[in-house]
């Protein structure tokens, strides 16, 4: 019995004993290699940061609900709803005459379409494959979207430009940086939401084609030069940083054949295509802005002609000397076409915009329309920690490892990140140019420093022996050994760094989502505040301001503010407004700034020769909003005066300070801007203990409580006050 349970023990553990080693054999061939993990690794860190890039700007989403932010973006919704309901050739030739009244607006050919026709793709691919989705989800999550898409590009660039390591980090770092999240949160459907994207894209096009030779490279870099072109007016930055970049490693002697083909093909494809757009049109050859391109490309072709006669001649004096011929001869040819063009006018001046980035008073001297805009002010040393915290160390860190270690990609990146951070100290909203660059030599410095501690750790003690001997026989024999006393300490203060390093990038993450979920995911159209219990209070004003236009005022009503709202009145009130967003006629905004400035009776007239029929103003008294137009009106009258030298910024000021109190300058208690916002105002008790007329967003009691209205009348006020809105009065019968 014995011996047949034996039998029948092994008849079964055969089978499963073979079964057994199968399937090791079959793990063995799925073991992976080396590089294979940390490919996959790699693939894998990578999807998690674009997932991380994605979620990480949902926010204002999950807080308020999905809606458009701030003001330019309700005109790109607006123009993109328009593109998905008649299609781009309507779209092209659109006239909007509910803009500028009575101008009219050419919509195709005054904007960049590369984020209508980007959202617009996107929503008739979804269409396609059958997704239920409206478009305005399509545009809140269109930003989002791209920063993924950003990190992947950040990835490959950061590895062209140092390695591997250094790319994941540089992705991870800019997928929640601060300084690029504040213009692609959810719901931030503006220009630079994609615009980040196609500068990166086209940056690390251009190192790959300079750093291979390759045509295919430098056409690839050309077409995301010319979506960058398509997207934003940002556009400039690229077109002059190149050709810097080009000149600096002629200067440096770093020229080469592949320099000469990834040049020549992204200029002259990227211009034939930029020309494409009508709103960029022959800029290219006939703007002083884009100059320093056309003359980088003449110049590399006499470099290339005169190595060319240097590989024909073989004395050296007779090269010397054509050398000095040909490059006299090209500098004053150049010098001589350039005047002629500037003298004729065919080469248009620099803009003022581009003036203001190289004087940065220039603007409040010469331009106050550019000057009154929040994000053209000089950037604080605090908005910079605010934006790239522990990157201000790490920063000049990446700096010395690229200049140990300088190629043609690490030249190009420092140019980069030194010119971006020079205009991004000139101008607020320029940080977001700059910090693509300031992540990735950041992670070339955390990337490197952590790989040169890691190999220190890893390093093993030294031991050195010596033998001595004495006589012929070897019987006597004494042996030191000496051990490398320092290392442990070596390897322990290699341990200390590395963890400091984590201990950074750990407040980093916490730094970045504190800011990015307090400070840049709350919409301006929905206002939220503290209460005196600490609970959430929500300010819906603007968008029960708006509802009540559309529901409550002729369709043909035209409706007069202050140009910041311009855009929203259209988007959202359907109404037909004076001056909006585009500021691109300074004596229409100014005329508006007049009837502001102005006595009642005289803004009348002007409002009459308008057609206005409401006037809109917004009022931050009640609640202690300090963005409104009380605060603004001072650019009001700035660009006002600016055309009409009738109203003077001194009538409106008391010893040179802004007062609306009872010291307040006559004018300033009586022009129509004061009487709009203050109606009614001094009979409201705002605060407890406060007299009646206290105004909660500049702390004082308003000079002129019994605000008298002859020419207007209230129409609507909002519940907390922030909107008010007026209607104009018909004149009046004199039969």
């Amino acid at each position: 019995m014995t011996g047949k349970a034996e039998v029948a023990l092994n008849s079964i553990m055969a089978p499963l004993s073979l079964k057994m080693e199968s399937l090791q054999f079959s793990m063995k061939n799925f073991r992976l290699k080396t590089k294979q993990q940390e490919l996959l690794l790699r693939i894998g860190v990578l999807c998690l940061v674009y997932v991380l890039a994605f979620i990480a700007r949902l926010f204002s989403v999950l807080r308020y609900e999905s809606m458009i932010h701030e003001f330019d973006p309700y005109f790109n919704y607006r123009t993109t709803l328009y593109l998905t309901e008649k299609g781009f050739y309507e779209f092209w030739n659109w006239f909007d005459y509910e803009s500028w009244y009575p101008l009219g607006r050419i919509i195709g050919g005054t904007l960049y379409p590369g984020l209508m026709v980007t959202a617009a793709l996107i929503y008739w691919a979804l269409r396609l494959l059958s997704f239920v989705v409206h478009i305005r989800e399509v545009c809140v999550l269109t930003a989002p979207f791209f920063a993924s898409n950003t990190t992947i590009v950040a990835y490959f660039f950061g590895k062209e430009l140092w390695d591997s390591g250094a790319g994941l980090v540089a992705a991870a770092l800019i997928a929640i940086c601060p300084g690029y999240i504040s213009r692609s949160v959810a719901g931030s459907y503006d220009n630079e939401g994609v615009a980040i994207f196609a500068l990166l894209l086209t940056f690390y096009l251009f190192v790959k084609a300079v750093n291979t030779g390759s045509l295919a490279w430098s056409v690839a870099s050309a077409f995301a030069y010319f979506y960058m072109v398509s997207a934003w007016g940002g556009y400039i930055f690229i077109i002059n940083l190149i050709p810097i970049y080009v000149m600096v490693l002629l200067v440096t002697g770093r020229y080469s054949l592949r320099l000469y083909v990834a040049y020549n093909c992204m200029y002259i494809l990227g211009m034939l295509l930029a020309m494409q757009i009508r709103f960029v049109g022959f800029q290219h050859v006939q703007s002083g802005e884009h100059m320093a391109a056309m003359g980088v490309f003449f110049l590399l072709q006499v470099f290339y002609f005169v190595d060319w006669v240097k590989h024909q001649l073989d004395d050296p004096k007779l090269f010397q000397a054509f050398l000095k011929i040909t490059v006299t001869a090209a500098v004053g040819a150049g010098g001589l076409a350039l005047g002629l063009g500037m003298a004729s006018g065919y080469i248009s001046p620099w803009t003022g915009r581009f003036y203001s980035l190289l004087d940065p008073t220039y603007a409040k001297d010469h331009i106050p329309i550019i000057a009154s805009v929040s994000e053209h002010q000089p950037t604080a040393w605090s908005s910079f920690m605010f934006d790239y915290h522990i990157l201000l160390i790490f920063f000049p860190a990446g700096l010395y490892f690229c200049f140990r270690r300088l190629t043609d990609a690490t030249i190009f990146i420092v140019l980069y990140g030194l010119t971006s951070l020079y205009f991004a100290g000139v101008m607020v909203r320029l940080i977001l140019v700059a910090t693509p660059a300031v992540c990735l030599i950041s992670a070339i410095a955390i990337s490197a420093s952590v790989k040169n501690l890691a190999v220190l750790m890893r390093s093993k003690p030294k031991i050195t022996s010596t033998v001595a001997t004495k006589g012929a026989n070897i019987s006597k024999a004494s042996s030191k050994v000496s051990v490398d006393q320092s290392l442990p300490f070596q390897r322990k203060g290699a341990g200390i760094l590395i963890l400091g390093i984590l201990y950074l990038l750990t407040s980093y993450v916490t730094h970045c989502t504190w800011v990015t979920s307090e400070a840049y995911s709350s919409p301006s159209i929905v206002l939220a505040a503290r209460g005196a219990h600490g609970d959430r209070v929500i300010f819906d004003d603007y968008r029960e301001a708006y509802f009540w236009l559309r529901q409550n005022t002729p369709p043909d009503a035209k409706v007069m503010s202050w140009w910041d709202y311009g855009y929203q009145i259209t988007a959202m009130g359907n109404r037909t407004v004076i001056v909006d967003n585009n500021t691109w006629n300074n004596t229409h905004i100014a005329t508006v700034g007049r009837a502001m400035s102005s006595y009642e009776h005289e803004a009348y007239e002007i409002m009459q020769s308008l057609d206005v029929d409401y006037v809109l103003v917004v009022f931050g008294g009640v609640t202690g909003y300090s963005s409104d137009d009380i605060n603004k009106f001072l650019w009001m009258v700035r660009i006002g005066g600016g055309v009409f030298p009738i109203i003077k910024e001194p009538d409106y000021l008391v010893n040179g300070e802004y007062r609306v109190d009872k010291e307040a300058a006559p004018k300033m208690l009586n022009c129509l801007m004061y009487k709009l916002c203050y109606y009614r105002f001094g009979e409201l008790s705002t605060e407890y203990g406060r007299p009646p007329g206290w105004d909660r967003a500049r702390g004082v009691e308003i000079g002129n409580k019994n605000v008298k209205l002859e020419y207007l009348e209230e129409a609507y006020t909002t519940s907390n006050w922030i909107v008010r809105i007026y209607k104009v009065k018909p004149p009046v019968n004199r039969w």
